[in-house]
């Protein structure tokens, strides 16, 4: 103890014991006092500070309650074996997770940022009334386990919408709300058993969805789309014993065509023939800007092999971390213990704000309106960037709500989203969500959070960015 010097405050409340804990757990935990060195006996200690010893008593009971410490009997006390804080490696909180897909957390959304929805047309007075309203009645009910599937009343909503909007036949019971598309996603993969199999991504697709299959031990196979989305045939041929296919047939991500009916047969036809299941990511819902949207790929499946996950993260916020999976009727009670037991819904106020909102009328009324607006604001971007466009563009097209610039080989297009930011522009660029050489490099232009009054200027500058 000659390393540590302990200093008690008698005029302190704290008692002494609790001073003398925390001195000598401070003493370990800074390294002056080493792993195995020996503490002084309570006899000795005591007289030491000049306090009882079963004060002394205390404090090493506490110590070695909590492990800084082992008693030995008459072999004395000792401190216990703790890792050095220089094997510690360091960690920094400005350490960007997911930088391809994020530039910063909580932050409000810049111009052409991918995945968020228009911040100035959300009718904010009727969703902040509703959601006052729903999480006064949540707090006055009853003090109960919720329904783990989500909230009875959103799950009959959202079965009713699906029905209308995206041609699904399915019943309450096969919904289930999750905590937006990653969580639907995770209880996907545990419900469907997947682990170390294989599974088809699209090529390009979305970076988050690779990263989340990997991560679930299973063995992804990028396969190329083309101007009728997923190439099955290729598939087949590269990996034929996959047991799931993640798809993007509504709008595809990134590059928007939708799958082609005689391709969503053969994917189809396919999940039958091997036992194998299909994920459709319905990630733009009906957000179709050009025409009616297609229906969803869950509508043609009458062997139940589709689950269809959909979120609210375009269409109202992705801060309520709110999404929904329809499974197959034969899998309902297995998703409906598997969410009890690992993955129940998010918080029952937020849901019950959202069946409201598709109950009253509001959620499709606010999508229809929210078309007109993206298709105009499209169009806008188009026009400026049709007269900004240099040499330095070789193409551009729509795809969902973004507009795709494909940008020369030897362009970087990771360098130049990095420095837009630094403008207030929030490009995404192309080349991440590519899994197999050649990456292609682009930016994709996000539509739904464009200031008009500076879109002009914004489109030269990150023209001039990608020079």
């Amino acid at each position: 103890m000659a390393a540590l010097r302990i200093q008690l405050d008698r005029a302190r409340r704290t008692p002494l014991a609790a001073q003398i804990y925390s001195a000598i757990r401070e003493g370990i935990e800074n390294g002056r006092l080493a792993s195995g060195a020996r503490l002084p006996s309570w006899q000795d200690l005591a007289a030491q500070l000049g306090v009882s010893r079963g004060t002394v008593r205390v404090a090493y009971e506490r110590l070695i309650a909590e492990q800084f410490a082992i008693g030995l009997g008459a072999a004395g006390t000792r401190v216990a074996e703790r890792q050095s804080r220089s094997s510690i490696p360091d960690w920094s909180p400005e350490a960007p997770l997911l930088p391809d897909l994020f530039y910063e957390f909580g932050r409000a959304p810049l111009a052409f940022q991918m995945g968020v929805p228009a911040q100035d047309a959300f009718p904010f007075k009727l969703w902040s009334r509703v959601l006052s309203r729903e999480t006064r009645r949540a707090a006055a009910a009853p003090v109960t386990y919720p329904d783990p599937r989500g909230d009875p009343e959103l799950r009959k909503e959202v079965a009713a919408y699906l029905g209308l909007a995206r041609g699904i036949r399915c019943t309450p019971s096969q919904v289930l709300i999750t905590g937006g598309f990653s969580g639907a996603l995770g209880l996907a993969i545990r419900g469907l058993q997947l682990a170390n199999m294989g599974a088809w991504i699209e090529d390009p697709g979305f970076p988050l969805t690779r990263t989340a299959l990997g991560l679930a031990g299973l063995a992804v196979t990028a396969v190329p789309v083309d101007a009728e989305g997923l190439d099955v045939a290729a598939g087949v041929q590269n990996a034929a014993g996959a047991k799931l296919a993640v798809v993007t047939p509504g709008q595809q991500a990134p590059l928007g065509m939708p799958m082609s009916l005689p391709r969503r047969l053969a994917l189809l036809a396919w999940a039958r023939r091997n036992d194998t299941w299909i994920i459709e990511d319905d990630y733009l819902s009906e957000l179709q800007l050009k025409g009616r949207a297609a229906p969803a790929l869950a509508s043609l499946d009458h062997g139940g092999r589709v689950l269809h996950i959909g979120s609210f993260s375009k269409t109202i916020s992705p801060a309520l971390r709110l999404g929904f999976m329809v499974v197959p009727p034969e899998l309902s009670g297995r998703f409906a213990e598997l969410a009890a037991c690992l993955a129940p819904a998010p918080a029952a106020a937020v849901q019950r704000a959202v069946a409201e909102f598709l109950r009253e009328g509001h959620y499709i009324r606010h999508l229809r309106r929210m078309k007109r607006l993206y298709a105009a604001r499209r169009e806008a971007l188009l026009r400026y960037l049709g007269e900004a466009a240099s040499d330095s563009i070789k193409s551009q097209a729509t795809a969902g709500l973004a507009v795709v610039i494909l940008l020369p080989e030897f362009v970087s297009d990771v360098d130049v989203a990095l420095r837009a930011l630094q403008f207030g522009l929030a490009p995404a660029p192309l080349s991440p969500w590519y899994r197999q050489p050649p990456r292609r490099q682009g930016l994709l232009l996000c539509v739904t959070n464009l200031n008009e009054r500076r879109l002009q200027a914004d489109c030269h500058r990150l023209l001039e960015l990608a020079r």
